[in-house]
């Protein structure tokens, strides 16, 4: 696999900046042996969360709970810790989750281990941005109604197949090489019509430039949508889709194994939007989280 140096923009720098240490979590409360570190420090909501957790014993699987979802986790014998990716909803309120950690033993005298903590959520206040777009994707005429009921029935069955095994490895890339034009969490006003919170991180980005899968996965999803414009999504396991909107052309398909770094498509203005540009998703679970945040985290 090609390993490709990116020049990370400002804005995703300067968060990790503050997002680069990991954090000792529950010390004092942790049963003997656990150690569970979170990364980012302080979740928000909206934040994806690293959890790299050290056992009292040897084990043959770790499976967690978090605020009511399902995390699997990866042994990896380089910080001899086991690993997964969650999230917290950018609707959250502030307040702690419970982490709930059962494992299963290596050896006759540790069947079973468990834990229980719970981190503290903080809250996010995030930025309101007003756009002017074409009138048809703020009061969508009567003819295409179908066809957007088509497009969320087709992504609801989609999303519902996603892997149940972790394809990822290693720290997500940035998809381009460029800055950062609009960030995620922010109340869009369409047209002075209030209508979603921005749910990705919007790139500058001319037509015809390349666009790159940030980590490895199976393409869930490539076609034209009506508010997405040529949309392609990467299932990259167990709930964790990446999306890279409003492309010009797709250089995958559905089915398509591919790698970080592998090119997806070029960049366009097709779909809702102002202008060219590539926005770019990450959905954990079914709730969207923030991307300048995941590429900041590191994997063991």
């Amino acid at each position: 696999m090609r390993l490709r140096k990116c020049r990370i923009p400002a804005l995703i720098a300067l968060v990790f900046s503050l997002f680069s240490c990991t954090a000792l979590f529950a010390k004092d409360a942790a049963p003997p042996g656990w150690i569970v570190r979170t990364e980012p420090v302080n979740p928000v909501n909206g934040s994806p969360v690293l959890f790299q957790v050290t056992a009292p014993a040897a084990l043959s699987s770790l499976h967690g709970k978090w605020s009511d979802h399902e995390l699997g986790f990866r042994f990896s014998t380089k910080c001899k810790c086991w690993y997964a990716i969650g999230g917290v909803d950018l609707n959250a309120r502030p307040g702690k989750r419970v982490l709930s950690l059962e494992g299963q033993g290596s050896d006759k005298e540790h069947q079973r281990l468990t834990f229980s903590g719970a981190v503290t959520v903080s809250a996010k206040r995030y930025p309101s941005v007003t756009l002017s777009v074409a009138p048809e994707y703020v009061q969508p005429p009567e003819d295409v109604q179908a066809r957007i009921e088509e497009e969320q029935a087709l992504k609801k069955r989609l999303f519902s197949q996603e892997s149940p095994e972790s394809y990822w490895l290693g720290q997500f890339e940035p998809p381009v090489e460029t800055g950062v034009s609009a960030v995620f969490g922010s109340a869009r006003v369409f047209n002075g019509v209030k209508k979603t919170q921005h749910q990705g991180l919007d790139f500058h980005a001319a037509t015809g430039t390349t666009v790159r899968a940030t980590n490895a996965g199976t393409v869930l999803l490539a076609r034209s949508l009506y508010y997405e414009g040529n949309c392609a999504v990467v299932d990259h396991g167990q709930g964790l889709l990446t999306f890279y909107m409003h492309l010009s052309e797709f250089k995958v398909k559905e089915g398509d194994k591919v790698e970080r770094g592998q090119v997806v498509g070029k960049s366009g203005g097709t779909g809702r939007v102002t202008g060219p540009h590539l926005h770019f998703a990450v959905r954990w679970q079914g709730t969207y989280l923030d991307p300048a945040t995941l590429l900041t985290l590191h994997p063991p």
